[in-house]
């Protein structure tokens, strides 16, 4: 009785906001089946020649009362994506999960360290790339996705913003559950997820998830420690951000507690 669909709900970003801690998290619930891995479908040319059925091919088994979500954190600074899951359903939910933009630029960074380092390929200071000849360097792919104003801008071209439901990332990795009942009332659904299905992992410094007798916290790549930066850089980047942030919560008639 089940069948592979094409999601009902697609996590749209943000990378480094903790879409895969979202995924996992949401995950517990009984009306819910995730796709394994990030499919990319939307965003890159090369995947998304290949149609909606070599997409749909890609979903897990699902019942008819379950929702199918699949999570690709490049969406969302994607120019294509919003119209072509428009185009594909055009009453699609969304969920975005963001976070303070100067935290995730420093933890985009961090991620990037750690792969050159594993590939032992040279690394750069953290602040020899975000100065560049005493400015910020703000064609940094780092600080342009953390630009938040100016995607949105392009997905409410395409959506109602009824449509995307915000996930407070920073919120998320303190407390769980209030931020994931959200969700679970934006998609309609009954409330299933529980206290009990996390527990506070100290070696790691952040939830792990408890479900079905199992106990699994994320992958060891996630919550590596960020480099401290000099005050300085950190006071450019607040500054720079903060009217983009202004402009953001306006749009999405919402306001964050960011920097």
């Amino acid at each position: 009785g089940t069948s592979r669909r094409i999601p009902q709900t697609i996590i749209i970003g943000v990378r480094k906001g903790g879409t895969r801690a979202l995924l996992e998290m949401l995950d517990i619930h009984p009306n819910i089946v995730v796709a394994a891995t990030e499919v990319h479908f939307f965003d890159w040319d090369e995947n998304y020649v290949k149609g909606l059925d070599w997409y749909r091919s890609l979903m897990p088994f699902s019942y008819g009362n379950q929702i199918t979500i699949e999570k690709t954190p490049g969406y969302f600074t994607s120019p294509q994506a919003p119209e072509r899951i428009h185009d594909m359903n055009s009453s699609i939910k969304l969920l975005l999960i963001l976070r303070d933009p100067t935290e995730r630029v420093i933890s985009d960074y961090t991620q990037v360290y750690y792969n050159r380092v594993e590939s032992h390929k040279p690394v750069q200071l953290f602040e020899d790339i975000v100065i560049k000849n005493g400015a910020l360097n703000t064609k940094y792919k780092a600080i342009q996705r953390s630009l938040y104003d100016v995607h949105m801008e392009k997905w409410l071209k395409h959506f109602n913003l009824n449509q995307i439901h915000i996930v407070d990332g920073n919120t998320l990795i303190k407390d769980p559950l209030p931020e994931l009942q959200k969700v679970e009332r934006f998609l309609n659904l009954p409330s299933r997820i529980m206290s009990s299905n996390f527990y506070f992992n100290q070696t790691k410094g952040f939830y792990c998830i408890r479900s079905d007798g199992r106990e699994r916290c994320l992958h060891e790549s996630k919550g590596r420690p960020h480099p401290l930066v000099n005050n300085t850089v950190l006071e450019q980047l607040y500054s720079y951000f903060r009217e983009h942030n202004a402009k953001f919560y306006r749009m999405v008639n919402h306001s964050f507690d960011w920097h």
